[in-house]
């Protein structure tokens, strides 16, 4: 299969028909995952009709194999772990990688937020986007920081992903919405004509739009 999707802004237009369920809703917030999942819910939010943030989650990675999460970081302060790959780890491989995210986490909240008040999930329906989902790692940890923070309901869109992630998160997330999900996935990026890399003036600039 080949690119499916021209770039993140139409990949959300083809997300935003598979989620009018949630169109018009007071209650839904539709949070892009930094970076590459925010232009894809920037489209998302603005065809539903709903509100639009951003949800900065810092995978914990396994320091001889970053693509294994034993947990993540979230705002205030939120830190979850996977409790059957964390011990596994010595305490001070925990705290290097822990003090390495936690200071990207400060810095990308740092630029994302300034100004703005900070998020606050509880109660609300949280869709989570982002461009596509690979392993799914980071769409987990993003889902067990919204749930932390108080969402009533999590649900994880994206445009693309591979069957094994799209079906291992249904164990952590409320709904998962994929609508191309082929066996022969590969990457991410083969199902994009334009998947370049988001820049943090990018994310910026929707913010900006928001007020």
């Amino acid at each position: 299969m080949g690119a499916v999707y021209r770039d993140r802004r139409t990949a959300g237009a083809a997300l935003a028909d598979q989620l009018r369920a949630y169109a018009g809703r007071p209650d839904v917030v539709v949070l892009g995952l930094v970076r590459g999942g925010v232009p894809v819910a920037a489209e998302v939010a603005e065809r539903l009709g709903v509100a639009l943030d951003v949800l900065v989650v810092r995978k914990l990675g396994v320091p001889w194999a970053p693509e294994v999460a034993f947990g993540a970081l979230g705002p205030h302060g939120v830190r979850v772990l996977n409790d059957s790959i964390a011990e596994k780890l010595e305490p001070e491989e925990i705290a290097e990688v822990t003090q390495r995210e936690e200071a990207e986490l400060r810095r990308r909240e740092d630029r994302y937020r300034a100004g703005r008040p900070s998020l606050n999930l509880t109660g609300r329906t949280a869709v989570l986007v982002d461009d596509g989902l690979a392993t799914g790692a980071t769409a987990r940890a993003a889902a067990l920081v919204a749930k932390r923070m108080g969402a009533a309901r999590v649900v994880l869109a994206a445009p693309v992903g591979s069957v094994e992630a799209c079906e291992g998160l249904t164990t952590v997330v409320d709904e998962v919405v994929c609508p191309v999900h082929p066996a022969d996935f590969g990457a991410v990026s083969r199902f994009y004509r334009d998947f370049h890399q988001v820049t943090d003036a990018e994310v910026g600039a929707v913010l900006t739009a928001l007020g």
